[in-house]
């Protein structure tokens, strides 16, 4: 198993990363007091909450404590443009989204488009901004309030944010970040600054404020280590730590044991402007089964749906428990085949997408109503 921000791969056991991060697992008490705010609002407990597909927390508990005290946090997540935005991006936005609306708080969401151009070898400034604008897109069509959001690019907000970044940057030392993003002597310079990039926007409002605000950021757990980070520094510039949720990685179609990449092959994975008949053939061809071998014995023994992919994708876009449940056990009865399993996501993801990339295209108009004007 390997989990850096920039690198997943082997097979996840995310007990063993709760200890190794040092993160808490996110209990049942914090999600009773999430489902309470929740149904306030008329709306159950999220399914990526129920089903414990964010798994684990920093300091949960003290967001909430100020949020009932009246101090209300803010959200703060972001997305690395390097390519198309795909089905695995979605989910901590997903939850951000859901976090927005129950808790009716501002969310700034950071391109850091200069990151994966100092960490790639072959990705321009100008590929950046081209997936910059593409990712804006995906944001906008899951309904973000654009009152209350406010995109930051790095390379376009850097006169707002660089002043800030520095005071991060100068209580990072070297072997700090060696130690926690595993960098050598080969490394670029730029890379090794990024961090204190990414640490801004967790305080930036803040600064525009002139008080503490609480941050919680939705994120997945191979982000941890530049919160990990930054979370020391940042009490020392006189703000709050920020707190976190971290999600499980959604897994790639051909089952290699990592997450869903825009590095891994394109078969492997689903983007939001996939057409349904690319869907159906990606998902037919390649999502690892857990079926047998011959229906005969498939009828027989049924399948195991804890390691077919199908049935794991299901869980994390599947909306209904009741449904889901029937899935499973039909699946593992030997009721329901591979074949149909695959039918039933191909039809849940399609759709999604349909709607999806409706609102998407909308989206083109509304991008500056997203933007942070900084005058």
């Amino acid at each position: 198993m390997k989990v850096t921000p920039w690198e997943v791969s082997g097979t996840i056991d995310y007990n063993k990363l709760i200890k190794e991060f040092g993160v808490s697992k996110l209990d049942d008490s914090l999600l009773e007091r999430i489902g309470k705010r929740a149904k306030e609002k008329g709306l159950p407990l999220h399914h990526l909450l129920r089903r414990k597909i964010f798994f684990a927390h920093r300091d949960m508990k003290f967001i909430l404590d100020e949020y009932d005290k009246g101090d209300h946090f803010f959200l703060y997540t972001g997305r690395a443009p390097s390519g198309h935005t795909h089905m695995g991006h979605l989910v901590p936005w997903l939850l951000t989204k859901y976090l927005q609306d129950i808790f009716d708080v501002e969310l700034w969401f950071q391109f850091p488009d200069e990151e994966k151009f100092l960490f790639k070898e072959n990705l321009t400034l100008e590929d950046t901004e081209k997936y910059t604008r593409e990712n804006m897109l995906d944001i906008i069509a899951l309904g973000f309030d654009p009152k209350k959001t406010h995109f930051i690019v790095d390379t376009l907000h850097a006169g707002l944010m660089y002043k800030e970044a520095i005071k991060v940057a100068k209580k990072i030392t070297f072997s700090t970040a060696k130690a926690a993003f595993g960098f050598n002597s080969d490394q670029n310079i730029g890379a090794i600054f990024y961090t204190a990039m990414q640490a801004v926007p967790s305080f930036l409002p803040s600064i525009l404020k002139k008080r503490k605000i609480p941050c919680l950021i939705p994120h997945a757990i191979d982000q941890d280590p530049h919160f990990r980070v930054s979370r020391d520094v940042i009490p020392k510039l006189g703000h709050y730590k920020p707190a976190s949720i971290q999600c499980r990685f959604l897994p790639d179609l051909s089952s290699r044991g990592g997450k869903m990449s825009t590095s891994v092959a394109e078969h492997a994975t689903i983007y939001t402007t996939d057409s349904p008949q690319e869907v159906k053939k990606k998902i037919n061809k390649y999502a690892f089964s857990g079926g047998k071998d011959s229906l005969e014995e498939h009828r027989k023994h049924g399948g195991n749906p804890d390691i077919d992919i199908s049935y794991q994708w299901l869980t994390f876009f599947e909306e209904d428990d009741k449904k889901l449940e029937k899935i499973y056990h039909d699946y593992k009865s030997g009721k329901l085949t591979s074949g149909e399993l695959k039918a039933i996501l191909i039809e849940k993801l399609n759709i999604f997408l349909k709607d999806h990339q409706k609102k998407r295209e909308q989206a083109k108009k509304l991008i500056d109503k997203f933007i942070f004007k900084t005058h």
